[in-house]
């Protein structure tokens, strides 16, 4: 059950990058195959820019991904609305 992830070409990748691929079991996979999951969910970088995509088949496994981001402190913006934005169903980024 691990969650598959790419990074955007061309999208500079925060600090706190590293603490995502250490907390969370992530299968490196190209852009197009992360697109290709049920779930997504995009994480921006310091300039406000997705960089990172992480996508899940099952809601068990996206919502244990946005627990992990959570615990990083990480922010979820579209955490009290219905939808996606920009493809995804939650879009995390460091606290303000």
């Amino acid at each position: 059950m691990s969650l598959k992830t790419t990074l955007i070409p061309g999208v500079a990748a925060p600090d706190f990058d590293k603490q995502i691929t250490t907390n969370l079991l992530l299968d490196h996979v190209t852009p197009e195959e992360v697109r290709q999951q049920k779930l997504l969910i995009g994480i921006r970088n310091d300039d406000g820019d997705i960089y990172r995509l992480i996508g899940a088949t099952k809601h068990n496994s996206f919502n244990n991904a946005i627990e992990e981001l959570f615990d990083l402190e990480l922010v979820d913006e579209l955490q009290d609305t219905e939808g996606t934005l920009e493809g995804c169903d939650a879009i995390f980024s460091a606290a303000e």
